[in-house]
C-alpha cells in the first residue's frame, strides 16, 4: 500500500524505522529484530540505506521481508554516495520487488569525496526526478530537519530546499528526530506559511543510553532541552533506568503531539523490538 494513501486516513499512524546490518554476517540478527517489530503491526516500516553501497544491498531485501510479513514497507535511497548507474539499478530493484514506497535522500557526503561529481546526483530533488522517470508509480517521501539541515545557510534557505523536493514530487515528509515538541510545531507553521502542505510525520527517537544521545546530537545537530539533559545526567550511568526513562520521555512527546492534533508519528527503533513493544504497550489505550 502507498504511504500517501495511509496518511490520507483520519486515523493515528505509528510507523517505525529499522536499519540493515553493518555486515552480512549480522543479517539474521537484524531480520529477527525486524520480524519482532513487524508483529506490532505499525502503519509502515521503513528501512535505511547503507552508505556507499555495502549493506545498502540489504535494504531492498529487508523491505521485501517487511512486505511479506503483511506490513507496508518503505525503502530508503540515498544518492550522493552512489553513482547514477548504482542509483538507477537500485530503483529498478525496488520496483522489481514491488516495494511501492521510497524515501528519497541526498545522504551524507563521504569525507573522501570531492563534491560535486558529474556521475552523482547532487540533491534529493534530483533523485526524486530520477525515481519519477524510472518508477513513476512509486510513492516518494522526503526528509526534513525541524531545526534546519546542518548544511543549510539559514532556515529560509532550508525551507526553499524542502519546497524543491515537494515540487519535484515528494508526497510526504518525515522529520529528523527532535526532543522539544515546540521546535516541531514552529517548523510545521513555517512549512505551511511557505505553501508546503504535504503531511509531515513527526520523527521520535527513544534514547536509551548516554552514548546514543551523544551520537544523535553529533549526527543531527538537534537541540537537547534542559529537561532531557537532566534526565541523561541523572540516569545515564544506569542502563536499565536510562532505558526506562528514555521510553517514558518518548511516550510523553508522542502523547503531547497527539493531544495537539498531530496524528502521524515515526519511531526510530534502532532495531530494538523490546523498546518498540514497550512504547506500544504504554500508548495502547491512546492509539
Amino acid at each position: 500500500m502507498k504511504i500517501s494513501e495511509i496518511l490520507k486516513n483520519e486515523d493515528i499512524t505509528i510507523s517505525m524505522e529499522v536499519f540493515p546490518p553493518k555486515s552480512n554476517a549480522n543479517y539474521d540478527d537484524v531480520e529477527a529484530a525486524v520480524k519482532e517489530i513487524a508483529k506490532l503491526k505499525p502503519s509502515f516500516i521503513s528501512c535505511t540505506y547503507g552508505a556507499g553501497g555495502g549493506t545498502s544491498d540489504n535494504t531492498v531485501k529487508i523491505s521485501k521481508t517487511i512486505k511479506d510479513l503483511g506490513v507496508t514497507s518503505m525503502a530508503h535511497l540515498t544518492c550522493i554516495s552512489s553513482t547514477k548507474d548504482k542509483v538507477e539499478s537500485q530503483i529498478k530493484k525496488i520496483k522489481e520487488n514491488n516495494i511501492e514506497n521510497i524515501l528519497a535522500l541526498r545522504g551524507d557526503i563521504p569525507k573522501d569525496m570531492e563534491f560535486p561529481m558529474d556521475n552523482h546526483f547532487r540533491y534529493a530533488s534530483d533523485l526524486i526526478n530520477e525515481i519519477k522517470t524510472i518508477y513513476p508509480e512509486a510513492c516518494i517521501g522526503g526528509a526534513c530537519y525541524p531545526e534546519k539541515h546542518p548544511e543549510a545557510l539559514n532556515k529560509d534557505a532550508d525551507i526553499k530546499n524542502i519546497k524543491k523536493k515537494v515540487d519535484a514530487g515528494c508526497e510526504f515528509l518525515t522529520t529528523q528526530m527532535f526532543f522539544d515538541n515546540s521546535v516541531y510545531y514552529n517548523y510545521l507553521y513555517r512549512l505551511r506559511e511557505a505553501g508546503i502542505n504535504v503531511p509531515v510525520i513527526a520523527g521520535i527517537m527513544p534514547v536509551t543510553s548516554k552514548r546514543q544521545m551523544e551520537r544523535s546530537i553529533e549526527l543531527s545537530g538537534c537541540i537537547v532541552p534542559p529537561r532531557f539533559k537532566a534526565l541523561v545526567d541523572k540516569f545515564g550511568d544506569n542502563p536499565e533506568a536510562m532505558t526506562n526513562a528514555g521510553i517514558v520521555y518518548a511516550c510523553d512527546q508522542i502523547i503531547d503531539l497527539l493531544a495537539n492534533g498531530i496524528k502521524n508519528i515515526h519511531i526510530y527503533t534502532m532495531n530494538k523490538p523490546d523498546v518498540s513493544r514497550e512504547i506500544y504497550t504504554i500508548l495502547r489505550g491512546i492509539i
